[in-house]
This record gives structure tokens, sequence and C-alpha cells, in this order.
């Protein structure tokens, strides 16, 4: 009864916009009591926001209504398109040309970011490039092992299109080798089995690039 409750609150929120606990609790079939239990749970995860409006004089109403996250959750027709889109895009092109494009969109998307890396050093770059995969929808950690430098991607926003299509994995190598300005290895994947998607860079290369910047 649990799930069928927070299920018909998620679905109203979605095709009512913003609703108050009596508007939920009038669709769940159910107490307000146990739809403000619910709220609660949901605005725990991150699924839903609410806000205050007030109406004249009184108490304010408070309105729920989902967030981008929750939206999320619900089937849509993106991942269909998107494949049709590469499908199309790889019986036109060469794999060359498609590798090519895939880069191009990892420099794009490495560019917006460009003034924020402007003048930084190599460690404040590092830690301004997880902040980077996290906005772009990559859960990553930095860490320097040994004589390497470790990337790892706890999760991909890209997974499921990229079991369609693995030429989606430049992305974020790309991405990262541009914004660093270093070479990149990937040594671990999800498509492959692996626990994350994990990138390498030697620490050599660091080294150099340090002494660059440092000569700059």
């Amino acid at each position: 009864m649990t799930t069928v409750t927070r299920d018909v609150i998620l679905r109203t929120l979605r095709t009512r916009g913003k609703c108050t606990v009596k508007e939920l609790a009038e669709a769940a079939g159910v107490s307000p009591v146990s739809v403000r239990h619910h709220l609660t749970n949901l605005q725990a995860e991150g699924l839903v926001a609410v806000e205050e409006v007030r109406h004249g004089v009184g108490r304010p109403h408070h309105l729920y209504f989902l967030t981008d996250e929750a939206i999320e959750l619900f089937p849509t027709r993106y991942f269909k398109l998107t494949n049709r889109l590469l499908e199309e895009i790889k019986e036109t092109w060469s794999e060359e040309q498609v590798r090519d494009l895939f880069s191009a969109i990892a420099a794009s998307m490495a560019d917006d970011y460009a003034r924020a890396l402007e003048g930084l050093t190599l460690p404040q770059k590092l830690e301004r490039l997880s902040k980077m995969l996290a906005e772009e929808g990559f859960d990553a950690e930095i860490e320097l092992q040994g004589d390497r430098l470790l990337i790892r991607e706890l999760s991909c926003p890209y997974f499921r299109i990229g079991q369609e299509h693995p030429e989606v994995c430049m992305l974020d190598q790309s991405f990262i080798a541009t914004a660093l300005s270093l070479p990149v290895e990937r040594v671990t994947c999800l498509l492959e089995g692996d626990v994350h998607c994990t990138f390498e860079v030697n620490v050599q290369d660091v080294n150099s690039a340090q002494e660059i910047s440092t000569h700059e």
C-alpha cells in the first residue's frame, strides 16, 4: 500500500504540476497525515520540492511539485529519439567522421568551462574538473595512486545509450583530456562490466604540465 500511495502522489504531481496536501490526499484516497509522511520521504530523496504561497491574510499554502530528478523517473522518448539519430548518423557517416563528431562535442562541452579553468594550477584544475563532471551528470572522484592519477566515474549519464552506441564513451574521455590539456587513457569501463569508468593520467605528464604552467 505504501508503494501504491507513493506512486499515486508522484503521478498526480506529474499530471497536475503543483498540489496541496489535501489535493494529494484526495487523489490517493488516504489521510493528509499519510501524504505528509510520503512527501517528507520524497523531499529527502530529492524527488519533491515545496513552495509557500500566500493569499491575503491567514496561513500560507504549501504547494508540492516534482523536481527535475523525479521527472526523469517517468518514461520518455528521449532514448528512442537519440538512438534513432545515432543509428542514422552511423549509417551515413564513416567511423572516422563519427569519432570526429563526438570529439567535437566533447571539445564544445569543455569550452563551456574554459573560463573557469583559466589561470588555475593543475591541482586546482583537478578540483574544478570534479565539479565540472558532476555538472555534466558524472559522479567522479580523483585519486593519486603511485605514479598514476586516476579519475574515477562512479556513475554515467550516458550508460543506457552507450549500451547501444559505445561511441558515446568518447565524450567523457575527450572532455577530460581537453579540460586538462593532457593525454588521458581509459583503463576500466562500465560497459565492459567494470564497477565504474576509470581514466588514467601519467604523473610524468602531470609534472610536465606543472612545469610548463610555472614557466608561463
